[in-house]
């Protein structure tokens, strides 16, 4: 399974890094994703990105989150930037070989593409 990190809690306005480490860096293609889970609520997508570095974000996070990989490291980045009480949840990352970026276009961040899941960090963001 995958193994995030940099969860913690941080004031509204602040930054956090969340670093997840893969295991698809020997295919051709994939895509990496990141979703959140809020206290009762279900769980939504991020941000995403495929082999070729193409991206997709929630439009929620659009503009303060950037997602990244280095494939050196076969690690994905979350960088969470102007942090809100709303973005506090349990951040989840997720991988799938084979999946392109015109199918998440087509369907929307959507867990039900990912099949291979971390443990979760917490991220909490206080007012």
């Amino acid at each position: 399974h995958l193994v995030e990190s940099g969860g913690g809690t941080v004031q509204s306005g602040g930054s956090l890094r969340l670093s997840c480490e893969g295991s698809l860096y020997s295919f051709d293609t994939y895509c990496m994703g990141w979703f959140r889970r809020a206290p009762g609520k279900d769980r939504e997508g991020v941000a995403v990105i495929c082999s070729d570095d193409s991206r997709i974000y929630a439009d929620s996070v659009k503009g303060r989150f950037t997602i990244s990989q280095d494939i050196r490291r076969k690690t994905v980045y979350l960088q969470m930037n102007r942090l809100k009480p709303e973005d506090t949840a349990m951040y989840y990352c997720a991988e799938q070989p084979k999946l392109r970026m015109t199918t998440v276009q087509g369907l929307g961040i959507s867990e039900r593409l990912f099949g291979i899941w971390g443990q979760g960090t917490q991220v909490t963001v206080s007012s």
